[in-house]
């Protein structure tokens, strides 16, 4: 079962944002989640609660939202959010942009004592952008509204060579519901993809490929379980296990604490400001 929900469509087309949408994909990223991310992906902030883009790395505050220079150059996009939500609990606005990419599945909020809400709305997307939770994995149309259960193993990949842009909204307190002003009726069913099962020739061939694993090739190994995960029926957590699986046929238990550590690092304990190094 889906425990992320589609909560509303916003009319996204009576909104001019292709210039915009340009300015974001030009727009420098720091690299604050690269131990997390595979491809392009990107993480480009419109207001927090400093007003400056280059802080990206989310963390729960009582400030008041404040536009950053970014945010400023980004008037429709900003309109999209004032219009349609409201700003009370609102902490960050930010957008997530990947390209021929995957995040490692992991969990949010491990860092915190309370999680927040956290709100999705694809600005451009296409067939080849996926969501997963879990052993699910799933499509987000453009201009659908999703609360993304983020705190299971969950993920985003795609194949595109299109940069798929999702608008994020962090709000305070993961009880209270967001109120949606001005949507309109959903017309699609929400799309779950269907995935077959890994053979066992495809699962061999996949831990085998570690068999030669080194800390130079540890990270670019790990891609390839992660994306297993969007093509064949295999649990977010089932990629760690599979990896630390894999890592064992190198015969060296440095890699093997490493693949566990990376383990631990997305999906299970985090303190804040933690960082992973490969």
């Amino acid at each position: 079962m889906l425990n992320s929900q589609r909560l509303a469509v916003l009319p996204i087309d009576s909104y001019d944002l292709d210039s915009e949408l340009s300015v974001v994909d030009g727009h420098e990223y720091k690299g604050e989640y690269d131990a997390l991310t595979f491809g392009e992906w990107s993480c480009h902030v419109l207001a927090n609660g400093s007003g400056t883009a280059s802080d990206i790395a989310f963390r729960p505050h009582g400030d008041r939202l404040a536009l950053t220079e970014l945010g400023r150059r980004l008037p429709g996009i900003m309109s999209l959010v004032t219009n349609h939500f409201s700003l009370d609990r609102l902490q960050w606005v930010r957008i997530f942009s990947l390209r021929d990419g995957l995040m490692a599945p992991h969990v949010d909020f491990l860092e915190f004592s309370e999680a927040g809400t956290r709100l999705q709305i694809p600005l451009r997307t296409t067939e080849e952008s996926l969501h997963s939770e879990n052993d699910i994995v799933y499509h987000l149309r453009r201009g659908e509204v999703w609360k993304i259960h983020a705190t299971v193993p969950h993920s985003a990949g795609s194949t595109a060579r299109t940069a798929r842009l999702n608008l994020c909204l962090d709000f305070a307190d993961a009880d209270e519901p967001v109120a949606i002003h001005g949507d309109v009726p959903a017309t699609e069913p929400i799309r779950i993809m269907d995935r077959p099962e890994p053979t066992e020739a495809e699962l061999e061939e996949l831990l085998d490929s570690c068999r030669n694993l080194t800390p130079a090739t540890m990270r670019s190994g790990f891609r390839r379980f992660a994306e297993l995960h969007f093509t064949r029926n295999v649990h977010a957590t089932a990629v760690f296990d599979r990896y630390v699986e894999a890592a064992r046929r190198s015969g060296d238990e440095e890699m093997v604490a490493k693949a566990r550590a990376y383990r631990t690092y997305c999906i299970e304990k985090r303190s804040d400001g933690e960082t992973f190094e490969w």
